[in-house]
C-alpha cells in the first residue's frame, strides 16, 4: 500500500473514532437532559399520590369518628394494620397515641401484605403514620378515643381546646407548642403523615426530628409541616396533614352527634372515670 493510501486510511479511521466519540457525547447529553426531568416527574407524581393517600386517610378517620363516636387508636408494628392490642374505647385508653394508620380496620387501600397503608415510595419504612390526641377536654379523659367521649363534652369546651401543634419550622419550637416558630394549627385532633422518600436515611434534621419517623423523632404535641428542602441540617420531605377541631366539629354537628338533646342528656364530664 502506498504511503498516500495508508495516510488516507489513518485519516479515515481517526475521523470515524472522533465522530463516534462526539456522537456518544451528544447522545449522553441528550439522555441526561431527558432523564433529569423524568426523574423529577416521577418524584412529583409520588408526592401527589402520597398527598392523595393521606387526604383519603384523613377523610376515612373522620368518617369512622362520625359513625362510631370515637377515633380509632393507632396501629403498632405488630398489629397488622389493626388497632394496637389493648385498645379500650370504654375508657379511651390506647396502647400508643403515635403509631401507624390502622388501615385494615378502616378498610383503607392499598396496603402492604401485613395490612399497613403505604405511601408512594412503598418501602417497609414508608408506612403511613397517624397520631390521635390523648388530651383531657372538659373533664373527660381521652375524649377522642372514648366511646361517646366527644358527645360528653360541651361544644364550647371542644371548640376552645388545644391539641397537636403544627409548626412551619423546627427552629424555635417549644416542648408543647411552636414557641417562636410560625403556628399553622394548635387544635389538630389527629395528624396523618408520610416520612417521604428519605425514610431510611432521614428524620434527623431540626425539622423532621419533630415528627416520629423510622430514625427517631419526638412523640409529643409538636409536628412540623413545611416546603421540601435538601439543605444539609434542614432536610425535609415529610408530607403532613391534620384534622382541625373546627372541621371535626362541623362534621359531627352535620351528622347529628351534637344536638341540644344529646348535650342535655350527656353524662356529666365530672362523672366519667
Amino acid at each position: 500500500m502506498s504511503g498516500i493510501a495508508a495516510g488516507r486510511l489513518r485519516d479515515a479511521r481517526g475521523f470515524t473514532i472522533l465522530e463516534q466519540a462526539v456522537s456518544l457525547s451528544v447522545i449522553a447529553l441528550v439522555l441526561g437532559s431527558i432523564m433529569v426531568p423524568l426523574q423529577t416527574q416521577v418524584e412529583n407524581r409520588k408526592v401527589d399520590e402520597t398527598r392523595r393517600a393521606i387526604d383519603l386517610a384523613q377523610e376515612m378517620l373522620v368518617g369512622f369518628a362520625v359513625a362510631n363516636g370515637y377515633f380509632p387508636c393507632p396501629a403498632d408494628a405488630s398489629s397488622n394494620g389493626q388497632e394496637a392490642q389493648g385498645a379500650n374505647h370504654a375508657t379511651g385508653s390506647c396502647p400508643t397515641y403515635h403509631g401507624f394508620l390502622p388501615a385494615a380496620l378502616l378498610g383503607f387501600k392499598p396496603t402492604d401484605s401485613q395490612g399497613y397503608a403505604m405511601d408512594a415510595w412503598e418501602g417497609q419504612l414508608n408506612r403511613v403514620r397517624y397520631a390521635i390526641s390523648d388530651r383531657t377536654v372538659g373533664g373527660v379523659s381521652n375524649a377522642f378515643t372514648r366511646a361517646n367521649g366527644m358527645r360528653s363534652v360541651p361544644l364550647a369546651s371542644l371548640g376552645s381546646s388545644s391539641h397537636f401543634h403544627i409548626c412551619q419550622s423546627g427552629d424555635g419550637t417549644g416542648a408543647s407548642d411552636c414557641g417562636t416558630a410560625v403556628t399553622l394549627a394548635s387544635n389538630a385532633v389527629a395528624v396523618v403523615w408520610s416520612v417521604g422518600p428519605n425514610a431510611a436515611s432521614g428524620g434527623r434534621s431540626v425539622h423532621e426530628i419533630q415528627n416520629p419517623n423510622p430514625n427517631g423523632g419526638s412523640a409529643d404535641r409538636v409536628f412540623v409541616s413545611r416546603t421540601p428542602s435538601t439543605v444539609q441540617g434542614h432536610e425535609f420531605d415529610d408530607i403532613v396533614t391534620w384534622i382541625p377541631m373546627t372541621a371535626l366539629l362541623n362534621r359531627l354537628v352535620v351528622a347529628g352527634q351534637f344536638t341540644p338533646a344529646a348535650q342535655t342528656s350527656a353524662t356529666p364530664a365530672t362523672a366519667l372515670p
